[in-house]
């Protein structure tokens, strides 16, 4: 297999079972046909061996050619006692002392297990009111958010990672300030991403500079009035210094929701590219479409044959996934076997982009994306709605808007761009739909604290090709991650190698918005902004979003956490190109 250094560390470190005395126990090559069998036991359930045994070896072959790699939970557990293949799932938390405290039981066993957890804590009464059974004041959702914190710092997801949490709340709760406030303390809710769940009211409400009405939830009676300038410029400002709280756009998402007689979906998973109703699942893949490419006589294509077999490889994949998943709630079991929802999304797009000769950013970059994004959901509904011929609709599909249209599909959706971090490092390429990070660049506070070392060898590969001096030009990369400034460098590679902090906001959102339309779910995308950005210039990224049709947002200013996953420049340690790893931009940002 084609793995680079990193990648085989990331393996051993996370992914591959280990025996009794700790030692790694398998192989890359072992790891993925432990996932491919455990997988296909879907296609066992009626009997069928040999077609079994087929889809075994078309799932090994896509995952060990780096075409298309499942969320982690599917990597870390499938064939394993634990057998929880979800990446997230979204947990009710209602306003009672026993309700509080079952989410919370809840929490950590979705998170020993191995997979994420998203919170709406906009039903809990504000802080200070009164509690009729003992007379006692209400603790408030941002002092209770602080147990949910509490119990995942001492819970590592399936005993290799930290766990993460996304908390949303309403813009009209009477609380939402404290909430805002509370990230600019960075020892406040460490394990959390905080998102503020806004409608187009309230956004319209800023943009007249005029006040709104704040409810509290368990009597539904308005208790005060806010401005909404005042909490828009609150959020832009805690978002400048620490990159929270993220904006979740609920008209937007309830737009798009499959299945409205099911309720409204109020949180997401804690990279926000999935909103789901309470107990669902987020099942993950992604298709590297770096790989997606072929070569003909002096130019790149995309090859648009091997795209659509690979979407229609992942859209069974991941149905599968749905069924063989050991479920650590019972209600999470029946709510996504009810909904069956599925997210394929992509990576490698920065790669892709280069190989095909498109500056990332450019109004050419955006129409490759919106081709191939489109293309992929075409795929994948057919994909979906050929499974439903063979395997039945998802269960709630007589109540869905797809029973409406008269399209009977096998997953309530199907497509969802999730960040792809450490999927990017195994699969060689740049995550998600992100812009490379920086040429060169450290990968810090990973693996336990140990530090990652990279330089782009896509780069190194097409300097090469232009005969240039490579060691000396990395050298002078090093300190600053791209090539802004340096001379005797062709204007071809600067093209094309635009980073992440040199494309400006209002291109890094509408790139995300060229996938969003032709996405069921949402859009995992970073909104980088250099350093020297200002309050305003987070503002208006927000803005921007939601004028754009965006589900969700959130900006990152480089520098605004004492601790961040890429640091620009590798230049502190020594390191050998022709064992550097792709370069990738921004995780999830927990």
């Amino acid at each position: 297999m084609e793995l680079s250094d990193n990648a085989r560390r990331v393996l051993e470190a996370r992914y591959l079972r280990r025996d009794r005395r700790g030692e790694v126990a398998e192989t890359p090559e072992e790891m993925f046909a432990r996932v491919a069998r455990a997988v296909a036991d879907a296609e066992r359930i009626d009997g069928d061996a040999r077609r079994a045994n087929e889809w075994e070896e078309r799932f090994l072959r896509s995952m060990t050619s780096l075409e298309l790699l499942p969320n982690s939970p599917t990597l870390m557990n499938a064939g394993t006692r634990l057998g929880l293949l979800s990446a997230c799932f979204v947990l009710p938390v209602e306003d009672s002392l026993e309700q509080i405290f079952d989410s919370v039981k809840n929490l950590a066993l979705v998170q020993r297990a191995g997979a994420g957890t998203g919170f709406s804590f906009s039903h809990l009464r504000p802080a200070g009111g009164v509690l009729e059974s003992s007379g006692g004041q209400a603790s408030g959702p941002v002092e209770l958010m602080q147990v949910f914190d509490c119990v995942t710092q001492h819970i590592q997801q399936g005993g290799r990672r930290r766990g993460a949490n996304m908390g949303v709340l309403r813009f009209d709760h009477p609380d939402v300030l404290d909430l805002v406030r509370a990230k600019m303390k960075r020892e406040t809710l460490t394990t959390f991403n905080v998102s503020i769940a806004v409608t187009d009211e309230l956004m319209e409400a800023v943009v007249r500079d005029e006040a709104y009405p704040l409810v509290h939830p368990s009597t539904g009676r308005v208790v005060g009035r806010m401005s909404a300038t005042e909490l828009f410029d609150a959020v832009a400002h805690a978002a400048w210094h620490t990159g929270d709280p993220g904006l979740l756009f609920l008209d937007a998402i309830e737009r798009h929701n499959p299945t409205p007689a099911l309720g409204r979906m109020e949180a997401t998973n804690p990279c926000g590219e999935v909103p789901l109703l309470p107990y669902e699942s987020c099942n993950l893949g992604s298709i590297n479409v770096a790989r997606m490419t072929r070569q003909e006589p002096g130019r790149s294509e995309i090859d648009w044959e091997r795209l659509r077999e690979t979407t229609h490889v992942a859209v069974r994949f991941l149905d599968d996934v749905v069924t063989v998943n050991r479920f650590p709630v019972a209600e999470c079991e029946r709510a996504s076997l009810l909904t069956r929802k599925i997210g394929l999304g992509l990576m490698g797009l920065a790669e892709m982009l280069v190989r095909l000769g498109v500056p990332y950013g450019s109004e050419e970059s955006e129409r490759v994306s919106e081709d191939v994004m489109r293309f992929v959901q075409s795929e994948a509904l057919l994909a979906s709605r050929e499974l439903a011929e063979e395997r039945g609709p998802f269960p709630a599909w007589k109540d869905s808007v797809w029973a409406a249209r008269g399209v009977p599909l096998r997953n309530a959706t199907r497509t969802a761009i999730a960040p792809t971090g450490t999927l990017g490092i195994l699969a060689g390429t740049t995550p998600s739909i992100e812009p490379l990070f920086a040429l060169a660049y450290r990968r810090t506070h990973v693996l336990g604290g140990e530090t990652l070392y990279e330089v782009s060898p896509l780069f190194v590969e097409l300097a090469e090709a232009h005969e240039l001096d490579v060691a000396r030009l990395v050298d002078r990369i090093r300190d600053r991650g791209s090539l802004e400034g340096l001379d005797n460098v062709p204007r071809e590679l600067v093209r094309l190698f635009p980073t992440a902090l040199e494309i400006p906001a209002e291109r890094h959102l509408r790139m995300a918005a060229a996938f969003q339309r032709h996405v069921d779910n949402s859009v995992s995308k970073t909104v980088n902004l250099p350093a020297s950005a200002t309050v305003q210039d987070v503002r208006d990224a927000y803005l921007e979003a939601w004028r754009l049709g965006l589900k969700g947002v959130t900006v990152f200013r480089y520098g605004s956490r004492a601790t961040q996953v890429l640091e620009l420049g590798a230049g502190e340690t020594p390191h050998e190109i022709e064992h550097a790893p792709k370069c990738d931009p921004t995780e999830c940002r927990v």
